[in-house]
């Protein structure tokens, strides 16, 4: 396998007894999910997908990328939640997290709709004064707010700034393949439209159109992107944990989660790793977080964190949580350390020293201190950081989350909590059909 999973680390904390104890569930868990008969099975598809996507489709995606790279100084990409979470995810852990600072031959590209912030959406607009544009609006329906509050604004921006004819060529909407308020109106003015599946979910989305288009302008193979996932399709079907470490993983984290633990701390030594990172916490957090249950997921990048979370972890972690740390063996562009004439900062001891060994010494070092802390810890370990990996490590992590859901006994497609927060903000803007609970919710706040 592309990927390795150990927990040695973790030995102290939780026992081969207790991993034994849960290997039955596991393989129950995961012969519910691939036989598509526990709750949830609607939302499936990601499963084959890596093997069974619409190569058509997959075409398409390569000619807008290109179009885009051809025409567009920017890329205005709207959309919340997986709608965005893994393509840039992965357009920052390939490329950069400065990726929209680098010199490059794709354009710019911009993640709005993620949030209501004026400010946040001002700033975007503003960037893209003087700018050639394309927009890529990322929605099911159309009419979830916070993208939708952004496309009104961009698309006036692109009607604004180009023909009639012009801006039609521009904006491209994925979303879903018969209905809903954006696909009307892309067939009404003429926008090329990708398909958001029916049996995919948003957190499961990123290796559909939702996250291809805005991964392929920039720049970013996805068909090596696709082999990694497809490969860990084939591989990561074992029904024993000694043979798939996608499942001895899902076994070991809901063991610590068994034992107190309330807290899954995803870990990278690699800063352009934190989007990847985000991705990870709405997957868990939407998937587990349900029925009173699961593992709340926080992240880290190390070294970074080491000097504000690190004091915290060491001395407080042991009985609240443990790490997952994906560690890369090799890096492309790595730095040598030269000598300096004088010592002055003392470190002349490192001259010719790869600044990777200096990376992989403190992830060793702090592997060391915060066992010995008590806080346990789970590597999960990839070659290097490139398309065909993060791919693999895509599926990885989407069917050890699947598999773990079921071992709660939870169904982890559904995401009713979410709803929530949707209706009382509703009511209290004033949209119609929700006059009681406006007046409820004001006298509750005393408004």
């Amino acid at each position: 396998m592309s990927i390795k999973f150990s927990e040695k680390f973790a030995a102290k904390y939780v026992s081969q007894n207790d991993i034994e104890a849960l290997e039955s569930k596991a393989i129950e868990a995961m012969n519910t999910l691939v036989n598509g008969s526990g709750e949830g099975s609607d939302y499936l598809g990601w499963l084959e997908l890596p093997k069974n996507f619409d190569k058509t489709e997959f075409d398409e995606i390569k000619k807008a990328a290109e179009y885009i790279k051809n025409n567009a100084d920017v890329l205005i990409v709207i959309g919340i939640g997986g709608s965005y979470l893994g393509a840039r995810a992965v357009i920052e852990g390939i490329k950069s997290e400065n990726y929209n600072l680098l010199k490059k031959d794709t354009p710019n590209i911009y993640f709005i709709g993620n949030s209501i912030s004026p400010e946040s959406l001002n700033d975007i607009v503003e960037l893209c004064e003087g700018k050639d544009i394309c927009v890529n609006v990322i929605s099911k329906s159309g009419t979830t707010t916070e993208p939708a509050i952004a496309f009104r604004v961009f698309r006036e921006l692109v009607n604004k700034k180009y023909s009639k004819e012009e801006a039609a060529k521009r904006i491209f909407c994925t979303t879903d393949k018969n209905k809903g308020t954006l696909k009307e109106l892309s067939l009404r003015e003429g926008y090329k439209t990708f398909v958001v599946p029916d049996d995919v979910g948003g957190r499961y989305s990123v290796l559909t159109a939702v996250g291809l288009l805005p991964i392929a302008v920039a720049g970013i193979n996805i068909d090596a992107l696709m082999k990694g996932a497809d490969d860990a399709r084939k591989e990561l079907c074992d029904d024993s944990s000694k043979d798939n470490d996608m499942l001895r993983y899902a076994i070991v984290r809901n063991a610590l989660y068994n034992s107190g633990k309330k807290l899954e701390c995803f870990v990278s030594y690699e800063p352009s790793m934190a989007m990847f990172n985000e991705w990870l916490k709405q997957l868990f957090a939407e998937s587990e977080g349900k029925d009173g249950k699961g593992l709340f997921p926080v992240s880290c990048i190390f070294s970074t964190d080491l000097h504000s979370l690190g004091q915290f972890i060491q001395e407080c972690g042991a009985p609240l949580m443990f790490e997952t740390v994906v560690k890369f063996n090799n890096v492309d562009n790595d730095y040598i350390i030269r000598e300096e004439e004088g010592n002055i900062d003392g470190l002349n001891f490192l001259s010719g020293e790869k600044m990777s060994t200096v990376n992989e010494k403190a992830r060793l070092g702090t592997l060391l201190a915060h066992t010995e802390g008590g806080v346990a810890n789970l590597v999960i370990e990839a070659e290097k950081l490139d398309e065909y990996n993060l791919g693999y490590l895509i599926y990885f992590f989407e069917k050890a989350c699947a598999v773990s859901g079921y071992i709660l006994g939870i169904n982890p497609f559904n995401q009713p909590g979410v709803e929530s927060y949707k209706k009382n903000m509703f009511a209290l803007l004033g949209k119609p059909g929700y006059e009681k609970e406006k007046e409820g919710l004001e006298k509750e706040l005393g408004l």
